[in-house]
């Protein structure tokens, strides 16, 4: 199957990430990752979905989520056109003996240690996410005793960017009005 990244400009209103959610759920895909955060618009949000789907069946759910009323814009960003990135922390269980291996290794993948107890560093690394699964691999023999990953974000190269199409608030009806 094929992996795609969707970036989906949204209002930034309660219940919006639950019924894209939703749609994806009705239609029997798995989001392998979902990010969602505010804009530099306060009132748009900006989800970054990563889905493993075929051709045709994406360009549906596509279609789906840009009829859903808080959905303002729907971009699959190409494979070769966009910036991608991830955090992760990655607590390993290593004591004084071999931690100066561990902060080697961290060094080389530019991690940054963020806590130093006697039995365990947690190490802190943004990029690509191959570069996080690189970094998870090379001290998973050291003994991983927690790991948290963001999921990915993603923009389009460029100085162009994706933006809400301009929206013309609704007249009241005057009914309303009074």
């Amino acid at each position: 199957m094929a992996t795609h990244t969707l970036s989906v400009l949204v209002q930034n209103r309660p219940g919006v990430l639950a019924r894209v959610a939703m749609l994806f759920a009705r239609r029997g895909f798995n989001i392998d990752s979902l990010a969602v955060g505010e804009t530099e618009d306060p009132s748009v949000s900006r989800m970054t979905m990563i889905v493993s789907v075929e051709g045709k069946p994406l360009e549906q759910v596509i279609k789906q989520l840009q009829k859903l009323i808080n959905v303002l814009r729907v971009v699959e960003l190409a494979v070769d056109d966009k910036i991608e990135r991830e955090l992760a922390l990655i607590k390993v269980g290593v004591g004084a003996g071999k931690r100066a291996e561990v902060l080697e290794i961290a060094e080389i993948f530019r991690a940054k240690v963020v806590d130093v107890d006697a039995d365990a560093l947690t190490l802190e690394i943004t990029g690509a996410p191959d570069k996080v699964s690189a970094l998870e691999h090379l001290v998973a023999p050291y003994g991983i005793t927690e790991l948290a990953r963001t999921g990915r974000i993603a923009l389009g190269r460029g100085g162009a960017g994706l933006k809400p199409p301009n929206l013309r608030p609704v007249p009241l009806a005057e009914t309303e009005a009074s």
